[in-house]
């Protein structure tokens, strides 16, 4: 067994060659998805943050788009992002809370393949212990595999962004998508 890479309990030999392989991918390409209603591009922080950290992680944006929160229209530019096959990753922030307005989830999940339920438990834990308590559990946040590519839905406070970012997505994106891949 090995040391984790945040330190957590001993990894597996396996995983840990697993990890190791899945560095040699490299940069990732990554589109950047914010949905709001209420920021522009002048006013949004969650989505540039999220380029920020991916960039300062040695990945590259490859898209970026702010939309309002519109079901019909988040999920068409998913499909058109994930078609040409070209890029590893979407993250998209906001549109995850329980208002009628917050259509996200429902925006992508039926693009998902597969479903990756530990991404929302361990960002809800993490949620609850390191910033917001018990209103954790209105966060929706999901993530999974769709066409090659790992999709993945967060709220879109910059806090929210920042923890699944550094704690969970960036340690974990390029094994996430070694393993769909293989």
């Amino acid at each position: 067994m090995t040391d984790s890479p945040r330190g957590e309990a001993a990894t597996p030999e396996g995983t840990a060659a697993h990890r190791r392989e899945a560095q040699g991918l490299g940069a990732l390409q990554v589109g950047v998805l914010t949905v709001t209603d209420s920021r522009t591009e002048a006013t949004d922080e969650s989505g540039p943050l999220a380029r920020r950290l991916l960039e300062a992680a040695g990945h590259h944006i490859a898209k970026h788009q702010l939309l309002p929160n519109d079901e019909a229209r988040v999920r068409a530019l998913v499909q058109q992002w994930l078609a040409p096959r070209d890029l590893h990753a979407i993250v998209i922030t906001g549109g995850t809370g329980l208002g009628s307005k917050d259509r996200t989830v429902e925006a992508v999940t039926p693009l998902f393949e597969k479903e990756i339920p530990g991404f929302g438990e361990l960002f809800r834990l993490l949620s609850y212990q390191e910033q917001i308590g018990t209103t954790a559990i209105l966060s929706r946040a999901v993530a999974g595999s769709a066409q090659g590519a790992v999709v993945v839905s967060l709220p879109g406070s910059s806090k929210a962004v920042d923890l699944a970012l550094t704690r969970i997505l960036i340690p974990e994106l390029r094994h996430l998508l070694r393993e769909i891949r293989r």
